[in-house]
């Protein structure tokens, strides 16, 4: 008397095996693209904290032009006075 239960026979288990290993494949992808996208995202954020500290950098040396520029224009209206001041000392 045979009381075992058969869960596969030989004929199934080359498409079982594919099935198999097809169903594996598409795991390992998916976990292999979850992985490169987490990656790129750190990446990206990086990215995008060093662009926010460059803009920052960039902004604050066009403060300090404008800030200069206005000095030597300053400078320039003083060196004018002196000049007259010397002329007419002449």
């Amino acid at each position: 008397m045979n009381t075992g239960v058969v869960l596969a026979d030989g004929s199934n288990n080359s498409t079982a095996g594919i099935v198999a290993v097809v169903i594996i494949a598409i795991i390992f992808t998916a976990i292999a693209v979850s992985i490169v996208s987490f990656f790129q995202l750190q990446k990206h954020r990086a990215d995008a904290v060093a662009y926010a500290s460059y803009r920052k950098l960039a902004e604050e040396a066009v403060e300090k032009q404008d800030q200069l520029l206005t000095e030597l224009q300053t400078l320039g209206l003083k060196v004018e006075e002196i000049e007259r001041l010397l002329r007419s000392v002449e």
